[in-house]
């Protein structure tokens, strides 16, 4: 018995060892691609920050100067080893940390500004993968469709690469190959992230985050699909035809499949990078007013949002032809739909927010699940602090000070806000996050809370609550009424903004002057 016990181990050794060298020379096969590796990392991870939170913070007074300073150590320590964990495992994990990175105004600052270097730090898949891929899904190889493909990918992201390349017939483009594990591995990783929170959650009680993978459960099957991309790609560029700043770029049907989207290439500078502008002789202000336009429309007006806007994702050019400012949206894999309900309140609460009628922000606000945390709701919408909320959003501009207050708020009232993210209803986290990829792009061109981006904004709700309401009115008087209605408000809404064009041009005495010569008061 012992010397077929001793025989039994001998072999199990041999063939550890025998599969332990074969996976060491094949640099094709990677650990990290292993179920058990990618689920240990992420337990003992898991365990390790909570670890972290439930003895660091033990001793220490609440609410005391040492607390805060040593929760936003813990915050620090816990957000790098999250880091850590989704460049390991990759794939979903990155996808889902590139999400939590980009909440600026809703999470600790420790983890958002960690968590952002995911955007420059997804893995690259080999060009023997991308070709695989090719292989399979077009049944040709990479030589037979193009004349020229780039091996150094333009880009690559957490599901995702593309590599510049030249058809037969001359014209460039740009191909979208998905990763090749990255589908096999999504649903389990999915699983293993709800599994872990649900733990976490018996810990911390207060740790609501299950929202996180109710998105991803949704929708990474979507993000997976390129051909649902090509789709949301023709549908935004002919819901925005009316935009001449907007581009969309042409997708090749005849060569793209689930995992393959072949598109116009079209070049570009990151909407971010002031440098480039400047050089190109874009104006800032103007890319943020159709940007803002743009957004505003497919919220209030369409109800279909495109939910990706990081900067490698939003292109700013000359048009070749015009020399005009252009706008290329790219990466048409996460959009929004809402529903009319939510989108009429949506316009509804950023009405009130914006001519600052408080008793409708909270009505608004419950309306969209906020309850009784609807002041943190609005600053949560708004990036605001409450006392900018009631004195008027489009009064002043945020200052570093309460930005900065914000900042702060979100590490404070972390148990509330992920509360109240359990609470409304889904389509309001995409917008959530929708709104602090914009407010970072507006930061970084220095233009965020201008008046004239308010302005838009209530345009498209006059506009869409116009249409709404002729919609469901069969009388011919009444929809007259309505359409008069709205023509007034928007009138308004350009004289205000004509009138502060005029004093930000300080020309306002001028002008009075003029009217006054023109217009003497009667004797």
């Amino acid at each position: 018995m012992a010397r077929k016990a001793l025989k039994l181990a001998s072999w199990t050794s041999m063939a550890l060892a025998a599969s332990g060298i074969y996976l060491y020379s094949n640099k094709y096969l990677d650990p990290n691609d292993f179920g058990a590796v990618r689920v240990g990392r992420a337990v003992a991870t898991t365990a390790v920050i909570s670890y972290d939170y439930l003895t660091s913070l033990k001793s220490v007074p609440y609410g005391s100067e040492e607390y805060l300073q040593l929760r936003s150590k813990v915050h620090l320590r816990s957000a790098r080893r999250l880091c850590e964990l989704c460049c390991a495992n990759r794939g979903t994990f990155i996808k889902v940390g590139q999400h939590l990175g980009a909440l600026d105004y809703l999470l600790p600052e420790e983890y958002t500004s960690t968590l952002k270097v995911l955007h420059s730090q997804a893995p690259q898949s080999s060009m023997q993968e991308i070709r695989q891929v090719i292989r399979e899904d077009l049944g040709k190889e990479i030589h037979d469709l193009f004349q020229s493909f780039d091996d150094t990918p333009l880009g690559t992201a957490s599901l995702a690469q593309v590599h510049k390349a030249v058809l037969h017939d001359g014209r460039t483009v740009a191909v979208k190959v998905q990763h090749p594990k990255v589908r096999a591995q999504s649903s389990k990783d999915i699983l293993l992230m709800e599994v872990l929170i649900l733990a976490v959650k018996q810990l911390f009680p207060e740790f609501e985050f299950m929202w996180l993978v109710d998105e991803a459960k949704k929708n990474l099957p979507l993000e997976l699909d390129f051909l649902n991309e090509g789709r949301n790609a023709e549908k935004v560029s002919q819901m925005l035809k009316h935009f001449d700043f907007l581009k969309v770029p042409r997708i090749h049907w005849d060569l793209s499949t689930e995992r393959v989207l072949l598109m116009e290439f079209v070049d570009g500078g990151q909407v971010n990078d002031r440098d480039y502008m400047e050089k190109n002789k874009i104006d800032v202000n103007e890319i943020s007013r159709h940007l803002g336009k743009m957004y505003s429309e497919m919220i209030f007006v369409n109800g279909f949002v495109h939910c990706d806007p990081h900067p490698g994702n939003v292109l700013v050019r000359k048009h070749p032809g015009t020399g005009k400012a252009e706008i290329v949206l790219l990466d048409h894999g996460l959009y929004q739909v809402l529903t009319e309900e939510f989108r009429l309140n949506y316009c509804h609460l950023w009405q009130s927010l914006i001519w600052t009628d408080m008793k409708r922000v909270k009505e608004y606000s419950q309306r969209l699940g906020a309850g009784d945390l609807y002041p943190l709701f609005a600053c949560m919408l708004t990036a605001r602090s409450w006392n900018s909320v009631n004195r008027g959003i489009s009064q002043a501009p945020v200052t570093a000070t309460e930005d900065l207050e914000i900042r702060n708020n979100a590490a404070n009232y972390l148990p509330q806000i992920s509360q109240l993210l359990n609470h409304v209803p889904r389509q309001m986290l995409l917008i959530l996050k929708t709104n602090d990829l914009l407010r970072g792009i507006e930061a970084a061109l220095g233009t965020r809370a201008s008046a004239s981006s308010f302005l838009n904004m209530s345009r498209c709700c006059i506009r869409a609550l116009a249409e709404h309401k002729k919609k469901n009115t069969c009388s011919f008087f009444r929809r007259t009424q309505i359409s008069f209605r709205e023509a007034f408000n928007l009138w308004q809404i350009n004289l205000h903004e004509l009138i502060l064009r005029v004093k930000g041009l300080k020309l306002a005495d001028r002008v009075l002057a003029l009217i006054c010569w023109l217009f003497p008061a009667p004797l």
